[in-house]
């Protein structure tokens, strides 16, 4: 609950409210502990069953909006890519319950352990696009639930595709 509570505006207040068992949502910063990619609950919810037989790190639902959100290491350079996916990192901001609220319109669907542990990157990826391929096969491929990609500023193919709220570096300028 600590390191979950620190990236609070006012940290104490938030860990003092989730200790005595309110569910109060606070606004959490991402980028400094933790980052988040946050995916259309259709393609999170079916990552999340496969992520279960890891060793899963935190994710959150959303199911007002319809999203889950999956809470990764900290890496501003990295970059997400799908349609109707967001990754929020150094600037950005995420609503959070206590990390006990497991009901509700915002919940845990796998709750923070206390220890740090995070979803791993690769494993993410990897059980994003068994989701997908999974969805694709029993429902067929929504447009709204295109599985995500991720590459980093370093290595990124000069044609990747973007959401477009996603910042990314300009294309690679041929050498002349």
């Amino acid at each position: 609950m600590e390191w979950l509570a620190a990236a609070a505006r006012e940290p104490g207040l938030c860990k003092n409210e989730w200790q005595h068992g309110t569910t109060g949502v606070h606004l959490l910063a991402a980028g400094r502990y933790w980052d988040v990619l946050i995916v259309p609950a259709c393609l999170g919810l079916r990552t999340a069953d496969i992520l279960a037989s890891l060793e899963p790190g935190p994710a959150l639902l959303d199911s007002r909006r319809q999203y889950v959100g999956f809470f990764l290491p900290p890496d501003p350079a990295s970059i997400w890519a799908g349609h109707g996916i967001r990754y929020l990192t150094t600037g950005g901001w995420i609503a959070t319950p206590a990390p006990h609220c497991r009901w509700g319109d915002l919940r845990w669907i796998c709750p923070p352990d206390g220890s740090g542990t995070l979803n791993p990157p690769a494993a993410l990826e990897l059980a994003l696009h068994d989701a997908m391929r999974e969805l694709a096969r029993s429902h067929g491929t929504p447009h709204h639930c295109d599985a995500p990609h991720r590459t980093t500023e370093t290595t990124a193919p000069a044609a990747t595709t973007r959401a477009p709220d996603i910042p990314h570096a300009p294309p690679a300028q041929p050498h002349a």
